[in-house]
């Protein structure tokens, strides 16, 4: 607009004007020629807009946690000018390119500063792919054979409970280690190194053999080489020793079969090849390529050459790995030191693990404070092949997964913190069914008392008190139970048990809380709250002082525990009212006698079965239907009255309702009620 002063004289005196106008109104006016000529449009060009520069006018699409790079992207600007004005902007301090802008108000100020409107969307999918590719870490691909290395074997001792698995390597270790297991059987994995006769050092792993651990036998197959699995002679192929060949066969593991106590005299060692024949090992006296070693873990038979067979086996597979790089590894077991804190046991698969590594496993990290050896000796590193004692997880991992090392802890938070993500999402989707069917039940719920009050109409109650909602499991009882082990892999165990429980219509067994370590202060305090049992598996237990509104119960054999768990439901169950049949009479005739002026009738008896007592209830069955289940008003033998009748003793019996009539044919049953405690029906499988 253009500002234009104006003088005009109007009469006598001068006045002074100011007016506004545009340059459209300015414009030169046409002279004759030019508009005698053809008329020509001619259009101005337009600014040419630079190719990195966002169109003024038009919206960019912004989302929350979008990084200072996509923003730069997407607003079609160096990643320079983007920064610069960030430095403008309150709240937005990290302007590196990685940096992540949680704050949609900061993007919106960062793209005002540059003159530019936003819309904002959600995150994009294949944005989101991307991020969460650089967050997650997977193990390196397989190195060159330049790099590859020997190394130990990891042979892992399998077989059925009580066939001698942890006194054999006892013996190859020279250690007592069964004579200070709980009951004489493994619970946990213990993994170890042993230097052989000929300074071969092998590392082993000893896993149970009872049936509720079935879980931690299928880790220490997948975490192995070779499989030395050790067979009593005199019991031969058992439950656990099928189950342990077929994870050998899922696996590709080779197997090395010990068949032990042959020092036994009922050990029959022929009767054991039939058997694992009959399970499909081909043995090498048939031909096949598994050892068959008669040994005596005991006394030391035959323990040079199982050791050669392992050797040989181990020579043969050619195993190798790359000991420069980042560390993977695998979790064998995990646990609490009521002095060291959170410890987990695992086998080094790749790289060197040193003090100062930073690892991640599952949903857990760690910054390595301390390695340990099987004697709890410190170790300066841990080669592949090597069982290693970690200390400084900040959780514990599960046994079983993966360990891998990253290059800082913050790289280490943000895969923790995609990994938790992602387990959120798995368990949405996998809730999804249920949560829509609990939906439809209750718009059902919803339209059936909707179109209830409808049909009520006007003569619906209005106001009054609501009624109480009350839960259909309220009257069931129920035992609440608080786990606590040693080690992770047998608290895994003590729940895959509970899982079995299947009766929880007759009582509810309720899992308030489960962990690793010794009782504390909390589960004290969640036990009172939640009236729970707490269970602690070969771990310390509080002064009774501090626990002394809470059960505490302390075991170091799992059926053990489980058999008193066992007892708490039963205990819970109510009494039931149970039938104890006394006799049994047959009625040979009826008839009547007067009282007064009434008939009363009579059954004439014969006791064939036990005893008849008149102060007991009884039955009259008629071709197997029951006509009359109540008391007697008289028991007569010879015109006498009686209080019981033996057996072959005929009697007069007379049934307190008299509308009901005897006839010959007729069975009385003479029976009495008593209450009786309820067992529970749970078959934990062992």
């Amino acid at each position: 607009m253009l500002k234009v002063n104006r003088i005009f004289q109007l009469g006598s005196t001068l006045r002074h004007r100011q007016f506004y106008t545009g340059i459209t109104r300015l414009k030169r006016r046409k002279t004759a020629e030019e508009k005698k000529s053809p008329r020509i449009i001619e259009y101005s060009p337009k600014k040419l807009q630079p190719n990195n520069v966002a169109p003024a006018n038009s919206a960019i699409d912004i989302w929350r946690h979008m990084s200072v790079s996509q923003l730069a992207k997407t607003l079609q600007r160096p990643l320079d000018d983007v920064q610069e004005a960030m430095l403008y902007v309150r709240g937005a301090d990290n302007i590196e390119a990685a940096a992540k802008l949680e704050d949609l108000k900061i993007i919106q100020e960062i793209a005002k500063k540059l003159g530019v409107k936003t819309r904002v969307i959600a995150a994009p999918e294949i944005a989101a792919e991307e991020e969460h590719k650089e967050r997650d870490v997977s193990p390196r691909p397989p190195a060159p054979a330049e790099l590859l290395k020997q190394r130990p074997p990891v042979v892992t001792v399998m077989g059925h409970v009580d066939h001698g698995k942890t006194t054999l390597l006892d013996s190859l270790r020279g250690a007592d280690v069964a004579a200070g297991e709980a009951g004489g059987i493994t619970q946990h994995i213990g993994a170890f190194t042993v230097t052989l006769e000929s300074g071969e050092r092998v590392t082993f792993l000893d896993t149970p053999g009872h049936a509720a651990f079935s879980a931690m036998r299928a880790r220490g197959a997948v975490a192995t080489d070779i499989i030395v699995l050790v067979v009593a002679a005199e019991d031969g192929v058992m439950a656990q020793t099928r189950e342990v060949i077929q994870l050998a066969k899922e696996a590709l593991v080779p197997i090395i079969v010990a068949l032990n106590k042959i020092d036994k005299p009922e050990a029959n060692i022929e009767k054991s090849k039939r058997e694992l024949a009959q399970m499909g090992l081909a043995l090498e006296e048939h031909g096949g390529d598994v050892q068959v070693i008669p040994i005596s873990a005991l006394k030391g038979t035959n323990l040079q050459l199982l050791a050669e067979a392992v050797s040989t086996q181990a020579t043969l597979m050619g195993l190798k790995a790359d000991p420069t790089g980042l560390v993977e590894g695998i979790v064998v077991e995990s646990k609490t030191d009521p002095r060291r804190g959170k410890l987990s046991t695992a086998i080094v698969s790749r790289g060197t693990l040193r003090k100062g590594s930073i690892l991640v496993s599952g949903l857990s990290h760690a910054k390595v404070r301390g390695l340990f050896d099987h004697n709890g000796q410190p170790m300066i590193e841990a080669p592949p092949g090597t069982p290693v004692e970690i200390l400084g997880w900040r959780e514990l991992p599960l046994a079983g997964e993966l360990i891998l090392e990253v290059e800082s802890e913050k790289k280490a938070h943000a895969v923790v913190k995609y990994r938790e993500h992602q387990a959120q999402q798995e368990k949405i989707e996998s809730s999804s069914d249920e949560i829509r069917k609990k939906e439809e039940e209750h718009q059902a719920k919803y339209r059936a008392e909707r179109e209830a009050r409808r049909l009520a109409g006007r003569f619906r109650v209005r106001g009054g008190q609501r009624v109480k909602q009350v839960d259909p499991n309220d009257g069931c009882p129920r035992v609440s139970v608080i786990i606590k082990g040693d080690v992770h892999g047998s608290v895994e165990a003590l729940l895959d048990v509970l899982e079995t429980y299947n009766s929880n219509d007759r009582c509810r067994l309720d899992i308030v809380h489960y962990g690793v370590g010794n009782v504390t202060e909390g589960d004290l305090e969640l036990a009172k709250a939640f009236n729970a049992i707490i269970y602690a598996f070969s771990v310390e237990t509080p002064q009774p002082k501090l626990a002394r509104d809470v059960t505490v119960k302390s075991y170091n054999v799992i059926y053990h525990l489980i058999d008193d768990l066992k007892e708490q439901l039963s205990s819970k169950l109510p009494s039931v009212e149970v039938e104890e049949q006394l006799g049994e009479a047959n009625v040979l005739q009826h008839f009547f006698i007067n009282e007064g002026r009434k008939e009363i009738p009579v059954a004439g008896c014969r006791c064939t079965k036990g005893v008849l007592k008149k102060s007991q209830r009884f039955r009259l069955l008629r071709d197997g239907e029951i006509i009359y289940d109540g008391a007697l008003e008289s028991m007569r033998h010879l015109k006498n009255e009686v209080d019981s009748i033996k057996k072959d003793v005929e009697c007069g019996l007379r049934l307190k309702d008299t509308k009901v009539l005897p006839q010959a044919g007729d069975t009385l049953q003479c029976y009495t009620t008593h209450m009786e405690a309820q067992q529970t029906d749970w078959d934990p499988g062992f």
